[in-house]
């Protein structure tokens, strides 16, 4: 769920303010952990792992520097852990000599999974753990070679967003807690690993490599892939790793990275993450991307060819700023990482592609907000959503991206640009490598903006924007002049009053395309289905973004002559924005759903443990 928008649209009018409500109690516990931070945290980790492709596991050791809290000078410390085997703990005083202790793994939960509680003395500052992960690790997918681009080696990648760290690691898997590590991974010799640490891409150690990441971030942020890589360079900070067969048009289509940089520097202040390079997985990674820092991991499916889908690198790119230097520390404010990045990306699109084409996209994202949230609880509309007793995944919608994303706009265009891209920056500055809950940023906001002139504050609901279900009358509605044409022509057509042949599509990109398929009517008919086809050739188009979304048309309409292609689709992507909604819109009929099963049946053993758990609750 990494979204593409845009700026040059924030509206905003008086409305009726209720003034934040900053006497609000601040709860920092995070509901989807088990460790106690509070008492005694980890800073450290350090990771000694072999990868076994065989067997589908990494084993090995994690030792974890600690420290206590003064008001806890005795006591446990208790981790995270998830399906992941312990055979052994121990404990240091001195990190060089270690004694075994006393360990218990607590009861499972379905989705916390089990606390490690360690015994500690009260001088102990290193815990050690020996430990492997189980082939169905929610955080990691195995890949065998006949899922990969080459063919002939298998490759292994994690996604540890939101709590899947601890499948692999055991640790103190939250947001709230950062921490720097150091890896040693044990690898077959004829392939690569990287990491979202300091990777060197001049250095190709085969079969043992060791990481080092100096500066201190949340355990979703861990990452590891290993496989048949090579490296292409876009600059001299930037970069593509990818399987052979990808690298040279990866590094083609994302070659404006480093002018995204630049542009995002202008803006709120240094990169501060030394390299900023890509890794382009396999088409099994369940999201678009991951913004791993010093290395995003990608999906191939924004690969278009004409970089129509680029956005997703501003996206993750920004995140260095916003989420990586500053997160949330708990789920619930998952919006201060996702508005804040949304936002930002806007900005970047704007400076290195104009106006225009992000208003495009901001139009089509907007538009989508509005249909998820007449299907969304109304206490999931909340920017500060309650998400106790359930996965965090669960809060992975719409609303944390653009109406998260709204808000700050809304913020920009009452105060000036110039203002609120000040008071952003300084925001970066003073949270820097820290992890925060809304209430620090309304408190932040209170004292560096809105105090500055209570006049315009007053005019902004802050309550209503984070509390409050929904979108505020007067949020601002982005709108493109070339996507309002688009609209016009698609009614044209359905009208009679053009012909398809004479619809000018010669220079239409991305948006426009999916504009005009998402304008027509949902129960458009076979026949004008194989019309569009015969002119436009959807079913064989190379753009995913517009295969999926004419795909769900070919369902809804029971176009026949694209159900290879689907079939195809569905075993050969991962990516869950594409392959929920079609197994969704499968399952409407019994007929469809049994189709679903079938297809499912195939591609379930390479879908990642994310996408699987999805679309096992759909055809369930």
């Amino acid at each position: 769920m990494r979204l593409i928008a845009i700026l040059g649209f924030c509206l905003i009018a008086s409305c009726t303010k209720t003034p934040p409500t900053m006497e609000k109690p601040v709860d920092r516990k995070d509901y989807h952990s088990y460790s106690n931070p509070d008492q005694i945290r980890v800073t450290h980790v350090e990771l000694d792992l072999a990868v076994d492709f065989p067997k589908k596991v990494l084993s090995g050791t994690t030792r974890l520097t600690v420290e206590r809290s003064p008001s806890y000078p005795t006591g446990p410390i208790v981790l995270d852990t998830r399906a992941l085997d312990i055979s052994k703990a121990e404990s240091s005083v001195d990190g060089t000599t270690f004694t075994e202790t006393k360990f218990e793994v607590g009861p499972n939960d379905s989705i916390l999974g089990s606390p490690l509680t360690v015994q500690l003395s009260p001088e102990a500052k290193f815990v050690r753990i020996h430990h492997a992960s189980r082939p169905e690790a929610s955080g990691l997918q195995w890949l065998t070679p006949a899922q990969t681009a080459g063919k002939k080696h298998p490759f292994l990648f994690s996604q540890d967003e939101s709590i899947h760290a601890r499948s692999w690691i055991p640790l103190q898997d939250t947001p709230g807690v950062r921490q720097t590590y150091h890896a040693h991974i044990h690898f077959p010799k004829e392939l690569l690993a990287v990491m979202s640490a300091e990777n060197n891409p001049n250095v190709y150690e085969r079969g043992s490599f060791e990481f080092r990441m100096p500066q201190a971030i949340p355990s979703y942020l861990i990452a590891l892939a290993v496989g048949d890589l090579k490296f292409a360079p876009m600059s001299q900070r930037t970069g593509v790793y990818a399987e052979p067969s990808m690298v040279a048009k990866a590094a083609k289509e994302f070659d404006d990275t480093e002018h995204m940089i630049q542009a995002a520097e202008g803006l709120y202040g240094p990169y501060r993450w030394g390299r900023y390079d890509l890794l382009i997985l396999p088409p099994s990674f369940p999201f678009g991307g991951m913004e791993n820092p010093r290395l995003t991991f990608a999906t191939p499916t924004v690969i278009a060819g004409d970089k129509s889908l680029v956005s997703l690198v501003a996206h993750e790119l920004a995140h260095s700023w916003s989420g990586n230097l500053v997160t949330n520390a708990t789920w619930r404010d998952f919006w201060l990482n996702e508005g804040f990045t949304v936002y930002f990306e806007w900005r970047i699109q704007e400076k290195v592609y104009g106006k225009d084409r992000v208003d495009m996209e901001a139009s089509l994202q907007y538009d989508g907000l509005e249909r998820e949230l007449k299907t969304l609880k109304p206490e999931d509309q909340i920017l500060h959503i309650d998400l106790k007793g359930r996965d965090p995944d669960d809060g992975v919608t719409g609303i944390p991206y653009t109406k998260g994303a709204l808000f700050l706009c809304t913020l920009e265009r009452a105060f000036g640009r110039e203002k609120f891209d000040a008071f952003l920056r300084g925001y970066f500055d003073h949270y820097a490598f820290h992890s925060v809950v809304t209430q620090d940023f309304l408190d932040y906001l209170e004292k560096n903006l809105l105090d500055q002139n209570k006049e315009l504050a007053a005019k902004i609901p802050i309550d209503e924007w984070v509390y409050k279900p929904g979108l505020p009358a007067d949020a601002p509605h982005p709108k493109s002049e070339a996507l309002i044409k688009v609209r016009g022509l698609a009614g044209d057509w359905i009208a009679g009053e053009v012909k398809i042949a004479d619809i000018p599509t010669k220079d239409w990109v991305t948006a426009e395309w999916y504009q005009f398929l998402t304008a027509l009517p949902e129960d458009l008919g076979p026949e004008k289905m194989a019309e569009l086809d015969k002119a436009y050739h959807f079913t064989a188009t190379g753009n995913d973004e517009i295969l999926d979304q004419w795909l769900k048309m070919a369902i809804k309409n029971h176009y026949a002559p694209a159900n290879s292609r689907l079939r195809t689709f569905l075993i050969e992507i991962g990516r869950q924005k594409y392959i929920k909604p079609l197994y969704q819109e499968l399952a409407k009929t019994p007929e469809g759903k049994e189709r679903a099963r079938e297809i499912y049946k195939i591609a379930r053993p390479g879908y990642h443990p994310i996408a699987v758990t999805a679309i096992d609750n759909i055809l369930k």
